[in-house]
């Protein structure tokens, strides 16, 4: 009766004990893990960028006229000198008002009446110089026998040269008066149609430069004014490709740095290479309505054109700019660092229990970063610590089916 009691009282304070254990104890948070490891890593600037031809050569109208219907069409290969890209027939005449009509009219008349004075004035002077070389020769003759004075002779000469002086303007004066009167009939040209199609009615512009044409602003025909653009000309080849950066990613980059090359609709990376940096910027509103400084890159695509070849002028592209990057370095991933005080920390698995461990970083990028102290290769870390997570806590790892 005495060993009875005994035991049942040994059985009743064990079992309050592991009842008690049971409600007070700390059940283990379920948390996941990283593991710190050394292997490359690049920190990298994201942008969207697009491709466009290095040099566009734009052909313009050098007249005023009408621009024929385009020879050539978006994508046809042109050779510089002889490919024929447009053809400009001279603008016809405006036609008259009546008013107009009869002021030209009357100045045709008026042309005419100067013309026919012209060359009466000729005549006249034609007349003159021919007695005065008469005059002169008769007075020469007279003076060589000494009939005559010398005074005769400087007399005839000087009234000769007068004679040839006032023949040479009555001429001059004749051209001008058959100028005003062909001045005059031009302004009744009646517009009656374009220049007909002949060699030398138009204005033949051939491609400046070899290439393909880019895009074409004059298909079909009609009047242009001198200076309008007519059509792009472009080597496909000569890619590169321009990305309107936020000011504050530009200041971290450098000519020279290089570029990957994604999304752009092929298989693979392309690679490219920073090639200049506008050094102004410009404000540009963002999707969501906010004023951004965004700066101007440009890269040149460093892959050769076989691995590219439908990729085009105008294409939408996507990269990433290394802006640093090394072989061998310890990370972890970014989301196991959160700040403790001015610094940043982790907590390492260590025997089932979450430890806080102060670490100093170094770059980081999108998804790591580089551990310079307080971790070594190969220690687990929790990501996406909670605030259920202290220092001591008990942890287990989360089943994951």
């Amino acid at each position: 009766m005495k060993t009875r009691t005994v035991l049942l009282t040994v059985f009743g304070v064990v079992t309050a004990g592991m009842l008690g254990i049971v409600t007070f104890r700390t059940d283990p948070v379920p948390v996941d893990i990283a593991t710190a490891t050394r292997g490359p890593m690049q920190v990298t600037v994201n942008v969207e960028g697009e491709t466009r031809i290095a040099e566009v050569y734009d052909v313009a109208a050098p007249i005023r006229g009408v621009a024929r219907r385009s020879p050539v069409r978006v994508g046809d290969g042109v050779t510089a000198g002889e490919t024929v890209v447009a053809v400009i027939d001279p603008a016809a005449s405006d036609p008259l008002d009546p008013r107009s009509r009869v002021q030209a009219e009357a100045a045709i008349r008026e042309a005419e009446a100067g013309l026919h004075m012209a060359q009466s004035r000729l005549r006249q002077t034609d007349e003159e110089l021919e007695l005065a070389q008469s005059e002169y020769r008769r007075a020469k003759e007279l003076v060589e026998r000494g009939v005559a004075s010398m005074t005769r002779l400087e007399n005839a000469e000087q009234t000769l040269g007068v004679r040839q002086a006032a023949q040479e303007a009555a001429a001059s004066n004749l051209e001008m008066a058959r100028g005003a009167l062909d001045r005059a009939r031009a302004a009744l040209i009646d517009p009656g149609g374009y220049a007909d199609d002949t060699a030398d009615c138009c204005q033949a512009i051939k491609a400046p430069v070899d290439g393909r044409v880019l895009s074409i602003a004059v298909i079909s025909e009609r009047p242009v004014a001198a200076g309008t653009p007519l059509l792009s000309i472009g080597q496909p080849g000569d890619l590169e490709i321009v990305a309107d950066v936020l000011s504050t990613d530009a200041v971290r980059l450098e000519v020279g740095d290089p570029a990957i090359v994604e999304r752009w609709g092929g298989a693979g990376q392309l690679a490219a290479r920073v090639s200049e940096i506008e050094p102004s910027a410009y404000t540009k509103v963002s999707a969501l309505g906010i004023e951004e400084q965004r700066v101007d890159v440009v890269f040149d695509l460093i892959s050769p054109l076989e691995e590219r070849p439908s990729l085009g002028h105008g294409f939408a592209v996507y990269l990433r700019v290394v802006e640093w990057e090394s072989d061998d370095v310890l990370q972890i991933p970014l989301s196991a660092l959160f700040r403790y005080g001015q610094a940043w920390a982790v907590f390492v698995m260590e025997d089932e229990t979450a430890r806080l461990r102060p670490v100093e970083i170094g770059h980081t990028n999108d998804r790591s970063a580089v551990i310079v102290n307080g971790l070594s290769e190969a220690e687990r870390v929790l990501v996406h610590p909670n605030e259920r997570i202290e220092d001591g806590t008990p942890i287990v790892l989360r089943l994951t089916e």
